[in-house]
């Protein structure tokens, strides 16, 4: 879609040039910016020139820059022994989108977008991922991808902030992991994603996305007895309504795939 109010488009090649007011809208992917009208904004800040390596193994894990595209993330191959990895092109499967848009789409604006379908936010969480923020004043902050999104359509960013990267830890890199979702049809957004993970010394996490407004992550010192585990569950109050299914039938469908993660990683 052509964005008609748009009269400028900015190419910072350093963060010093990297400066966001009112009516500036941030572009890696665009595959989101683009698919609808933006009466509100007249600037266009296009990342690419700031050159972000895309992927890189660091001592303490892996760091995703915001721009590495879906199509960058799924053809990662790592040089640990990393069993958490196979994660990676399987939650970018889950966009279900055409070859373009898993071409160009970017794994920070598919995180900053909010949206509970979002497939990056369901990743990132899962392994406990932290997001390098360089705040509008200079200087960084670092959130939990957990607490970064905050609602639907509603994240930790501050007017003029911008995400720089996601760091996923190498201990959760280590783990054993298993991976379920659900949708309405074949080819269908999802409805409910669920990820489990098991760490070498025994403690379990549980993340559920799509079906909520915002992920929710059940931790427990090791794999629960299911009605451990479904006590947990009851405790989300944010199941989503929409056209991809009612709350009713996405909480249900969400304890049956929490419960064979359970089965399988027990």
């Amino acid at each position: 879609m052509d964005l008609h109010t748009i009269t400028e488009v900015r190419r910072p090649a350093s963060r010093s040039e990297l400066a966001l007011g009112p009516g500036d809208a941030v572009l890696a992917g665009g595959t989101w910016l683009f698919s609808e009208p933006q009466p509100d904004l007249h600037t266009l800040v296009d990342l690419r020139d700031l050159a972000w390596p895309p992927l890189e193994v660091t001592g303490s894990g892996l760091t995703i820059a915001a721009t590495c595209t879906l199509r960058q993330l799924a053809a990662f191959r790592s040089p640990h022994r990393w069993p958490a990895v196979p994660l990676l092109p399987r939650c970018c499967q889950a966009l279900a989108a055409s070859f373009t848009i898993c071409h160009q789409a970017t794994v920070g604006g598919n995180i900053c977008l909010g949206l509970p379908v979002g497939p990056m936010i369901a990743l990132a969480v899962a392994l406990d991922g932290v997001a390098l923020v360089w705040p509008a004043g200079g200087g960084e902050r670092r959130v939990p991808v957990a607490e970064f999104v905050t609602g639907v359509r509603r994240t930790a960013l501050d007017p003029g902030d911008v995400l720089r990267a996601v760091e996923i830890p190498g201990r959760a890199l280590r783990a054993t992991t298993a991976y379920r979702r659900i949708a309405l049809s074949p080819v269908g957004r999802s409805a409910a994603l669920v990820i489990g993970r098991r760490d070498g010394d025994g403690r379990f996490s549980l993340t559920v996305t799509a079906a909520t407004e915002r992920p929710y992550q059940l931790r427990f010192p090791a794999v629960p007895p299911p009605q451990d585990l479904l006590v947990a569950l009851a405790g989300i109050e944010r199941w989503c309504t929409d056209l991809r299914g009612a709350s009713d039938w996405r909480e249900h469908v969400t304890g049956l795939l929490a419960e064979e993660i359970r089965a399988e990683l027990s």
